[in-house]
């Protein structure tokens, strides 16, 4: 009977995961390492078990017996947990009510919360601990980039789409920075010196945080990513969301790219042998020679003649690959000329803005055949907002293309959209 009395009260004290914003603060008890593998955002690390404590408790548990493990690991508990209400929790007030999670929802989280109900604190375990947690991100990955219609900045290297990414947040537009999510360039040489990547848990966390703040209403600016960034992986589903999104090829001239690169990776030759490697890993795409004729050019401090070496061979033509091969409709996508490392980044990014209106009439859906160049025999379908761009009109390029139902043959390649359109009423007049 008094077993089944303290299972319905600890039952009482359970809270769902919907049920986050209710509570003051959010506390993780599991160990540091568990921690900073992925915790729930917000949440504060108040361990009942050290890293090393959790390894004893587990060994004696696997060669001793459950009751020996239990009975140690509630002494280091007790332990852990008052020396947190002697430190952490001392100025806590009498209304103060916390949130409480490990790693199942199990005796580390259920103990704090016995004492902290005890002293008088209205405190409420997460029912399935982090693991509920970790299965809502996966599920929410999965839904939430459907909901958002996407701008995507394409551009080559150096063109400095991330910080007009930057710039464009800046400007109030909801951006999507994977690589600032990333701690990560997402190039070879991408690296952010003296950060360390997060876990790919912790990344998907934070990205889905980021992904559950937009307003699906707005359009959302991300750049253009591979499926990996340094070390950390983009999941197929959202890049082909991206890859089917409205693009924005981003230009800038070459000298403007190369100045941008020396910007942000000259930092590279302070370590001239790390870059050394990382040029090293290119041999499988380059000759042996050209390699070390780049290591020379490392060893000269030739840092202008090396960046536009590396723009020229080896980057454009590895963007001329992939961007036409993932992007179907960045051949008539809008061009917007950026100055990279210009100080009037944010008027840039407001121009840009201003140039993009959207309203119910710019929602069509066509199907589109590419009859030429790369694309030829390739079909694929606009299901979304389609941007008007003052500045510079759409162009399409020739061949003509050619919508299916209704057929309607432009004559000339150049178009725009009526402004103003009456509500669901797209129209296309010919200039």
């Amino acid at each position: 009977m008094l077993k089944n009395h303290c299972s319905l009260r600890l039952k009482t004290l359970l809270a769902s995961l919907d049920q986050l914003a209710d509570f003051d603060e959010i506390i993780d008890v599991r160990t540091p390492l568990e921690y900073a593998d992925d915790h729930i955002p917000g949440a504060i690390n108040a361990p009942v078990l050290s890293n090393e404590e959790r390894v004893t408790v587990g060994t004696l548990y696997c060669q001793v017996s459950a009751f020996e493990a239990t009975k140690v690991g509630a002494a280091m508990v007790a332990k852990n947990i008052g020396l947190h209400l002697d430190t952490l929790f001392a100025d806590r007030p009498r209304q103060w009510r916390p949130l409480v999670y490990c790693w199942r929802g199990g005796k580390r989280s259920g103990s704090m919360t016995t004492w902290f109900n005890m002293i008088g604190w209205q405190a409420r375990q997460l029912d399935g601990g982090y693991k509920t947690y970790r299965r809502w991100v996966i599920d929410s990955l999965e839904r939430l980039p459907a909901e958002f219609q996407f701008i995507v900045l394409t551009g080559h290297t150096g063109s400095g789409k991330t910080r007009l990414l930057q710039a464009l947040n800046q400007a109030g537009a909801q951006v999507l920075d994977l690589e600032q999510l990333a701690c990560h360039r997402g190039s070879l040489l991408g690296a952010l010196p003296g950060r360390k990547q997060p876990s790919q848990k912790h990344f998907e966390s934070d990205l889905m945080a980021a992904l559950a703040q937009f307003d699906p209403a707005q359009p959302v600016f991300v750049e253009a990513e591979s499926s990996r960034i340094g070390s950390l992986s983009v999941s197929k589903l959202l890049l082909n969301t991206f890859h089917r999104s409205t693009c924005i090829n981003v230009q800038a001239s070459l000298d403007d790219r190369i100045t941008f690169l020396l910007q942000d990776y000259g930092h590279l030759f302070d370590d001239p042998e790390h870059f050394k490697q990382l040029l090293a890993r290119l041999v499988g795409l380059h000759s042996k020679k050209t390699i070390d004729h780049w290591h020379q050019l490392i060893d000269a401090d030739a840092r202008t003649q090396l960046f536009g070496e590396l723009v020229q061979l080896h980057y454009d033509p590895a963007y001329a690959r992939s961007s036409h091969e993932h992007f179907k409709g960045l051949s008539h996508a809008p061009r917007f000329t950026f100055r990279p490392n210009a100080a009037d980044g944010l008027l840039q990014a407001q121009s840009l803005l201003q140039g993009i209106t959207r309203t119910e009439a710019d929602i069509v859906t066509d199907t589109v055949d590419l009859d030429g160049g790369t694309h030829k025999g390739c079909r694929y379908k606009f299901d979304i907002a389609v941007y008007k761009l003052d500045t510079p009109v759409y162009k399409l390029d020739t061949p003509i293309h050619k919508l299916d139902t209704p057929v309607h043959k432009l004559d000339t390649p150049v178009y725009k959209l009526d402004s103003p359109v009456s509500p669901g009423t797209p129209t296309k007049k010919p200039i």
